[in-house]
């Protein structure tokens, strides 16, 4: 993108100046200076190891052991060196090799045959690259070897000889101090509350630690009254953010209860506050809503987090703090971006998705954003975080926000957001009819001189989703400018066109029915992708209402459910047997006439 703002090339800037100094300071602190100075204070031993919630894969420990290493989509055989030699390997690879998350993998075959493997891996990292490694050494890749180090230890040091404990503490313990003199200087959000994490887990679980454990579990708080909002949610907005952060706060929670030591006051706060959020972004599949930067969901951690909420009660329906509403009606729900866009030191993976919905119905997924893909892969990125890959509007095609590009400074700062919508006003109403939500923002208002404003409305038993997204100009409107409302359907879903093109059928696997109309405007069925699939990109479909801002200054449409459920025994197609609901007067009046 070209930037055009004053405004936006002082942020660069400012990125720019401050990404120098914290690069200078991490030189001083954990270049050179660290591997060139002495390492003398070990300590004694491990007083207790964080369980690891992540989900063990004991099939993969046998490939490890023949030397076959498949990290982040990328396959590696060593024959017979060790991973650690290896040089020019993808560095995503490198990073989750480095991380030792593969630990878990090995300890759930409980084998002496792993046991030895992993005693040998990690002398081979010490060997390699336990001075220093530019990959290795990254703060976040220290934070999980950290992390994954103290949770596997038992299973680690189990038949070690006294040598390899010594050397396991000091690598461990040289380790922390890197990441304690180098917090300040990581990228802002998740990243830095998990190194705040990893450092108070070492503090409880090292001997000899009590100087540092002041200092570790200040900064701890600190950072969770800072990052995790008055609703529960994450200052990234990211859902995402919220299973990462209490897979390593839940078992560090724990390990304080164990040792008898003294809590943060905020860590219990912000448990209670993210657990019901965490229930607020799921479907009634099980999977949570992508909104900025949530691909797939990890359904076994998810479940893991969840057994330790010991409210377990209803989601709430409104988190003003995150930016997100929830609509609910008997056995159908619609999660609604509501939000302003992130600050800009953490919008790194946030979307251009303001007013975008997901709707579903039962363990249905009807109408998806695109999602996350899986591949480490830029392009696929960009697309990812385009207005277009929501369901929402977008005008000549182009994003409500404007991203960081990649030149000149992309790859020094990545492609946070530089501006975006700033003001979104949100209204709510729930009574016993359904619940309405009412929202608009400015994305658009520099560029286009257009405020976009989405009503939507979900009935009390479910069965009906009405909208309205109405364009309110703010200034001269350019009579060429064109707009597309975009509803990407779930790939599960299959459709067919009604009444001549005024209507379309969806229908889900087990036969539920639903139909889309947008009457006076014309429909679209294109070609879409979902990207947050657990299989790869999968393709799908989307419905498209296009039309002239000035011509076409608002657009209706409607989901009504048609059919529920009833699959045939014999295994027939998804459109056999379905049981029609009953309609109402106008709606059969209305049917009768064309």
């Amino acid at each position: 993108m070209n930037i055009a703002s004053l405004s936006e090339r002082s942020r660069i800037w400012r990125l720019v100046a401050q990404h120098v100094w914290q690069r200078t300071l991490k030189w001083v602190h954990g270049g050179p200076v660290f591997r060139l100075r002495p390492f003398t204070s070990v300590p004694s031993r491990l007083l207790i190891a964080p369980q690891d919630l992540r989900t063990a894969d004991a099939t993969n420990a046998a490939d490890i052991y023949g030397g076959r290493f498949l990290f982040s989509g990328h396959l590696v055989e060593t024959q017979g060196r060790s991973p650690f030699e290896l040089q020019a390997v993808h560095e995503d690879w490198q990073r989750e090799l480095h991380s030792f998350g593969w630990l878990r993998d090995l300890r759930a075959s409980d084998s002496q045959i792993a046991r030895q493997n992993a005693r040998a891996l990690v002398e081979d990292w010490i060997r390699y690259s336990g001075r220093w490694h530019d990959i290795g050494w990254e703060a976040s890749v220290v934070t999980r070897r950290i992390l994954s180090w103290l949770a596997h230890s038992p299973f680690v040091l189990q038949d070690g000889d006294h040598e390899f404990y010594r050397s396991f503490v000091k690598s461990l313990a040289r380790q922390v101090r890197y990441l304690r003199q180098t917090i300040n200087e990581t990228d802002d959000g998740v990243e830095r509350l998990q190194a705040a994490l990893a450092i108070t887990a070492a503090c409880i679980s090292m001997a000899g630690q009590g100087r540092f454990a002041r200092q570790s579990f200040r900064r701890l708080d600190h950072e969770l009254m800072r990052q995790i909002l008055p609703d529960g949610g994450h200052i990234s907005r990211n859902p995402r953010a919220l299973i990462d952060i209490l897979a390593d706060l839940l078992p560090i929670r724990q390990a304080f209860v164990s040792q008898g030591l003294e809590m943060p006051p905020s860590m219990l706060q912000s448990v209670d506050r993210m657990m019901p959020l965490l229930r607020f972004f799921r479907h009634g599949d099980g999977a949570l809503a992508h909104f900025n930067g949530m691909g797939s969901t990890p359904s076994d951690l998810v479940a893991t987090i969840l057994a330790y909420d010991d409210a377990r009660g209803a989601p709430p329906v409104n988190a003003p703090h995150s930016g997100y509403q929830r609509l609910s009606g008997t056995n159908s729900v619609v999660l609604m971006d509501a939000g302003p866009t992130p600050a800009l030191g953490v919008s790194g993976d946030a979307h251009a998705g303001c007013l975008s919905f997901e709707f579903s119905s039962g363990v249905n997924r009807i109408v998806v954003n695109c999602g996350v893909s899986p591949k480490s892969n830029p392009i696929w990125r960009k697309v990812s975080r385009s207005t277009a890959a929501h369901s929402t509007v977008s005008i000549e095609d182009t994003s409500s926000c404007r991203f960081l590009s990649e030149k000149p400074f992309g790859h020094m700062l990545g492609a946070p957001i530089l501006s975006g919508p700033n003001d979104v006003p949100v209204e709510r109403e729930d009574d016993q009819a359904g619940s309405r939500v009412t929202a608009s923002h400015d994305g658009y208002a520099a560029d286009y001189n257009v405020v976009h404003e989405r009503d939507m409305r979900l009935s009390g038993d479910g069965t009906v989703l009405d909208g309205i997204d109405t364009f309110q100009a703010i200034g001269d409107v350019d009579r060429s400018q064109k707009f597309a409302i975009r509803f990407h359907l779930h790939p599960g879903l299959r459709t067919s066109l009604l009444r001549g093109g005024s209507a379309i059928l969806l229908v889900c696997r087990d036969g539920e029915a639903w139909e889309f109309e947008a009457p006076g405007s014309e429909i679209l069925l294109e070609e879409s992708i979902y990207l947050s699939d657990v299989f790869g990109h999968r393709k799908t479909e989307q419905i498209v209402v296009a039309g002239s801002l000035l011509e076409t200054p608002s657009v209706s449409w409607q989901f009504r459910k048609t059919a529920t459920a009833k699959l045939s025994r014999r295994g027939t197609s998804d459109f056999d047997e379905i049981e029609e609901l009953p309609l109402e007067e106008d709606q059969k009046d209305g049917e009768e006439s064309q």
